[in-house]
C-alpha cells in the first residue's frame, strides 16, 4: 500500500482573533495546491482513500484534487504520527485500498516521514504544499520497509 503525505499549501498568517483552524489558503497557496493536485491526480491509483484534517486550509488543499475525501480529526492539528498511522491503517490498509493520501500539517507529517525512513521520529521539514509518496515494500518474508518513491512541490512543477 502507498501512503502520500501532503502538507497543506501556503495559508494566511495566524490572526489573534480567529481560530487557527479557520486560516485559509493565500492566492499563492491555491496555486500551489492546484499544481501538486494535478501531479497527484495523474498518478493516484483507483482505490485511493483521501483523509483530510478538518482545518480550512487542508480542506481547500484537498479540494484542488477534485476527488472525494473524508474529514478525519485524527490527522488534524496536534495529531502525532501514531494517529496518522492508525487513521490510514498503514501499512495494510485493511486490504481494501492501494493508497491513502493524508492532507495534514507540520510538524506531524515531517515526524511521520522521519519515522518511516529512519525508524525514529525527528523534526523533518515538509515544504508547504509538498507531497511525499511512500510505498510499503516486503524485502523478505519477515522483513518490510517503507520506501520513498517521490517528493514533489509546486516549485518543481
Amino acid at each position: 500500500m502507498d501512503l502520500i503525505l501532503w502538507r497543506h499549501a501556503e495559508a494566511e498568517d495566524a490572526d489573534g482573533n480567529a481560530p487557527d483552524s479557520e486560516r485559509a489558503l493565500t492566492e499563492r497557496g491555491e496555486k500551489q495546491a492546484r499544481k501538486v493536485a494535478a501531479w497527484l491526480k495523474e498518478r493516484l491509483p483507483e482505490k485511493t482513500r483521501i483523509l483530510v484534517s478538518p482545518a480550512k486550509r487542508t480542506l481547500q488543499t484537498a479540494r484542488a484534487l477534485g476527488l472525494p475525501y473524508e474529514i478525519e480529526p485524527r490527522v488534524g492539528v496536534g495529531a502525532d504520527p501514531a494517529d496518522l498511522i492508525a487513521a490510514a491503517d498503514w501499512p495494510e490498509g485493511g486490504g481494501k485500498r492501494s493508497a491513502v493520501v493524508i492532507v495534514g500539517h507540520q510538524p506531524t507529517l515531517g515526524r511521520l516521514a522521519a519515522l518511516l525512513l529512519s525508524g525514529a521520529e525527528a523534526d523533518w521539514s515538509i515544504k508547504k504544499g509538498a507531497a511525499w509518496w511512500f510505498s510499503w515494500r516486503r524485502r523478505e518474508e519477515l522483513s518490510a520497509t517503507a520506501a520513498l518513491q517521490a517528493v514533489v512541490n509546486s516549485d518543481m512543477l
